[in-house]
C-alpha cells in the first residue's frame, strides 16, 4: 500500500491538491511506514493540468492526504481507486500515523473549489 501526502514545500502538508507538483509517497506494510520519498511532477503531470490521467508516479497510491481540494478532484480520486483523505494536519509523518491508526482528523472537500478561481477560465460542469 501506498500513501501520497501533497507537500509543496516538502515540509508540511500543503492545500490545492490539485495544484501541487511534490508528494512524499510512504510505503505501507502490515500497518507501518516501511519507506518514504520525495516525488516531483512536471508542471503537466499535476491533476490540474492532466484531467484525464493519474502521473505515473501516483499509478500505485492507494490514499492521498492534502490540506484542501476541490470536489472535481475529490470525485477523479475516488475513480481512480485512491482514497481522498483531508485534513488540517500540517506534518506529513503525524498524518499518515494517525490515518494508519484511524485517528487523523478530516475535513470535508471543499465543495466551493472552482477551477475558475485560479484564473484558468475553465470548469468542470460546477454550476452555481
Amino acid at each position: 500500500m501506498q500513501i501520497a501526502v501533497t507537500s509543496q514545500n516538502r515540509k508540511t502538508i500543503t492545500q490545492h491538491a490539485g495544484k501541487c507538483r511534490k508528494f512524499w509517497i510512504y510505503d505501507i506494510q502490515e500497518g507501518r511506514v516501511t519507506g518514504k520519498q520525495l516525488v516531483e511532477l512536471p508542471m503537466e503531470q499535476s491533476f490540474h493540468a492532466s484531467q484525464h490521467q493519474l502521473a505515473e508516479a501516483l499509478t500505485k497510491v492507494n490514499v492521498l492526504i492534502s490540506a484542501s481540494m476541490g470536489a472535481g478532484l475529490h470525485q477523479r480520486l475516488k475513480q481512480s481507486g485512491i482514497q481522498p483523505v483531508i485534513t488540517m494536519e500540517e506534518d506529513p509523518d503525524q498524518a499518515v500515523n494517525a490515518f494508519l491508526s484511524n485517528n487523523l482528523d478530516l475535513l470535508p472537500v471543499d465543495r466551493e473549489h472552482h477551477c475558475s478561481e485560479h484564473g484558468h477560465g475553465h470548469r468542470h460542469g460546477h454550476s452555481h
